[in-house]
């Protein structure tokens, strides 16, 4: 079990790092969250607009704390 959680976090720590990448890319942000959007949908997970906005957010915050 502990192999899984360790598995899991590394996983979590991918997706995080490669959607923050993406956030700051240079180009829209309209753009790049319609590619996030695009790649949630076909691992199978939906997404309202207030959702995706919301973990956007979640997101940023995180990067906020990283970079002080």
């Amino acid at each position: 079990m502990k192999g899984f959680n360790v598995f899991a976090a590394f996983i979590s720590g991918a997706v995080i790092g490669a959607a923050v990448g993406l956030l700051f890319a240079p180009e829209k942000g309209e753009d790049t969250r319609s590619k996030i959007a695009e790649i949630l949908r076909k691992k199978g997970i939906r997404l309202s607009k207030a959702d995706m906005e919301s973990l956007i957010d979640e997101i940023a915050d995180v990067k906020d704390e990283e970079a002080e």
